[in-house]
């Protein structure tokens, strides 16, 4: 095994290294743009900030195919998205640490300046987007609890001052449709302007049920819209407005039962099943947010507000043995309430002494309801039938949590910064709720109230305006909660963690040849893993005592000649369980769902065909290591290897291309939950997507 890693990562590193000599070969004035991001709460040229950020701009974001979470994640060293279970949900894990059902996830989601605070939020569609960027290690300093992991920090296209608009339309195998659309312009010349996109989403889907012969992966609808007002009130103060809304009916708990090998010693991870439930699986639900920002330039420093509101809504519906057999059928509605404010100071950057300093409050309510019933027909309606319910379980969360925070840089002399960073969180979360369990109820009420201290040091060394090295130490923090009404444990506890990371940020001939790089190393306490209990219909979540995680990045840019872009990232993740109280057994393994190593590679060339026509064309590939499902891994996914292609052409404010993505046609698991850490008689497996393919149209007017 360790034989293999090796030779991998050598082949990825020799691949990328290939990329200097022959970048070096290049002559001219061309090289990549300077990208700006807010990573730090203030806009800044990505190569100059000490953390290692993959950011997307609008044009990456529209040369690469980019029109889900899945999509770009995919192009990320260390990082990973697993879809499971509902349309909604899904397991991203960064730098070994990852997302949970029905908890507070590791990584901080932000767009448009507003945090995505549920699980449910971070799986979405991308229309009319103007920068993505992923920042790896802890960022709790700024960005506060459940950023242990990382953030994702996405930016809108803003209302503008001139006419402008946008459609885009892809048809894929399945009959997948896929269309999008925008108009901006002033509603008031110069004072008050208006953006308006929205997205449209149809899908008959490629993943068969061999009972029903349904496709079970279908999307009947899933439509968003989304409208932004900005108000120039005056030439230091400006006032923001924006909604969305979105409504969706799609299959879900199309899980596959894997029979016809022990699951308590064989590898099922491997063994590619299709799924057979007698109950087809559906999910349907709607998410309307409203945002409120304002910014006041004071001359020193910007005074920003940022006020939040997400009511979203998921149901499901479908069988619980996943079998075509007559069993149980299960059925859960969540129903959450979001509401959060930030205000901040972020002093001027043109001052050797940089500082922020502010506030953060977020409230949430969240009413999960799960129900059980006797299957006797394999029709989803029964859930309503009280006579055939076997288990009703009802659990209300309440939560208020408050943070405040700061940060400063200062410039010691012209190459050398020190950056300190400190941020105090407290959780204060409540449950109410029952079991009702075959008849016997069981009430649960509780209160409890988690808190840490998040302290970060940064020191930047510049070697010149184009390279800098930087070393941290940061930490991060992950609130605990409560479990199920009737679930153990009752309480699960908080995680925290401490990143210690030395990296480097280069650039080279002119821009024209990037590396970046980071060495890390993580202690994690009450790491938080998800479990499954199928019997009980009930989902949970408890704590490893100690973890350490020790891993690598390196991510490299080069243009040869115009026109042709090189790109590649090798990203290594060691997890280690030092101690664990639940099941000592596992002790020495890694943690559940991590991937020891993810090797990306691709290349971009769009050349000139005639006058204003071009043609463009790229490849990404990906290799995925091995994935480790569980504590004891028993059930571990063999690597994965994934192609994605796309050609077109285009004029000034048009483009026709083709697409493919997973063109070797792999298959794997999206999710996999072995039944010793699911209570069933088997194994079962959540199929990832098969190869898909299509063309798109885009016209700018």
């Amino acid at each position: 095994m360790l034989k293999s890693m090796s030779s991998r990562l050598l082949w990825g590193t020799t691949a990328l290294g290939l990329m200097v000599p022959f970048a070096a070969q290049a002559q001219g004035s061309m090289g990549f743009e300077e990208i700006v991001v807010t990573a730090q709460k203030r806009a800044e040229n990505l190569q100059e900030v000490p953390i290692q950020v993959t950011a997307f701009t609008a044009a990456k974001v529209e040369d690469a195919g980019i029109k889900s979470t899945r999509d770009f994640v995919a192009m990320v060293p260390n990082m990973s998205f697993d879809e499971s279970f509902t349309y909604l949900n899904s397991f991203v894990t960064i730098r070994g640490i990852s997302q949970l059902n029905n908890a507070d996830a590791p990584v901080a989601v932000v767009i448009d300046g507003v945090p995505q605070n549920s699980q449910k939020q971070f799986k979405m569609n991308l229309f009319d987007i103007e920068r993505i960027e992923v920042l790896k290690g802890p960022q709790g300093a700024l960005y506060g609890r459940n950023a242990s992991g990382g953030a994702v920090n996405i930016t809108t296209k803003q209302p503008t001052n001139d006419f402008e608009g946008f459609i885009n339309g892809s048809y894929g195998n399945g009959d997948a449709i896929d269309l999008s659309g925008g108009i901006s312009g002033p509603i008031i010349q110069d004072k008050v302007l208006f953006r308006i996109a929205g997205s449209y989403r149809q899908d008959d889907g490629r993943i068969n049920n061999t009972f029903t012969n349904n496709n079970v992966d279908f999307v009947d609808h899933d439509y968003s819209v989304r409208g932004m007002i900005k108000v120039l009130a005056s030439d230091n103060l400006t006032f923001d407005f924006r909604a969305s809304y979105q409504d969706f009916q799609a299959g879900g708990l199309y899980d596959a039962p894997i029979f016809g090998a022990n699951p308590l010693t064989t590898n099922s991870a491997n063994i590619i099943a299709d799924p057979q439930a007698n109950i087809e699986g559906l999910t349907f639900g709607n998410i309307f947010e409203a945002t409120f920002k304002f910014d006041y330039d004071m001359d020193f420093a910007t005074l920003t507000g940022i006020t939040g509101y997400t009511k979203l809504k998921e149901a499901y519906r479908g069988d619980l043995d996943f079998t075509s057999a007559l069993g149980l059928g299960q059925a859960q509605d969540l129903d959450t309430k979001l509401l959060s404010q930030e205000i901040r100071l972020v002093s001027n950057a043109d001052q050797a002494f940089r500082w922020i300093i502010g506030g953060f409050y977020i409230k949430t309510e969240k009413d999960l309801f799960t129900r059980a019933w006797l299957d006797v027909d394999g029709s989803r309606d029964n859930v309503n039938d009280e006579a055939l319910r076997a288990i009703t379980r009802l659990g209300e969360d309440r939560n208020n949590a408050y943070a405040l925070f700061a940060q400063f840089d200062y410039d010691v002399v012209d190459n050398f910064t020190i950056q300190g960073a400190l941020r105090y969180d407290r959780d204060k979360r409540k449950i109410d709720g029952y079991d009702n369990f075959f008849g016997t109820v069981t009430p649960q009420s509780g209160k409890k109230s988690f808190d840490a201290i998040q302290p970060k040091v940064t020191l930047t060394y510049k070697f010149d305006g184009e390279k800098l090295a930087y070393a941290t130490y940061s930490t991060g923090f992950r609130s605990g909660g409560f479990n199920a009404p009737g679930v153990m444990p009752e309480i699960f506890e908080d995680e925290t963690l401490q990143n210690f990371e030395a990296g480097f940020k280069t650039s080279w001939l002119n821009n024209r040849l990037i590396i970046n790089g980071a060495v890390y190393f993580q202690k994690v306490d009450d790491f938080q893993i998800f479990f499954v209990d199928g019997p009980n219909a009930a989902q949970y979540l408890a704590n490893i005592d100690k973890v350490d995680i020790f891993g690598v990045e390196l991510e490299v840019q080069a243009m040869p000649i115009e026109g042709l872009e090189l790109f590649g990232s090798i990203g290594t993740t060691d997890t280690e369980i030092k101690r664990n109280t639940l099941d000592p057994t596992v002790v020495g393994n890694q943690t559940p769902k991590n991937t020891k190593i993810k090797i990306n590679l691709g290349f971009q060339y769009r050349m000139a065909l005639a006058d204003d026509l071009s043609g463009i064309i790229r490849m990404d590939y990906e290799h995925r290591g091995k994935k480790y499902w569980q504590l004891n891994n028993v059930d571990i996914q063999s690597p994965v290897d994934l192609i994605n292609a796309r050609a077109g052409i285009e004029g000034d404010t048009w483009g026709i291309y083709v697409w493919g993505k997973n063109l070797t046609n792999e298959e794997y698991y999206g999710d996999f939950n072995p039944s010793e850490y699911s209570g069933m008689a088997y194994d079962i497996g959540f199929r990832a997507q098969p190869r898909t393919y299509g063309v798109e149209a885009r016209y700018k007017f």
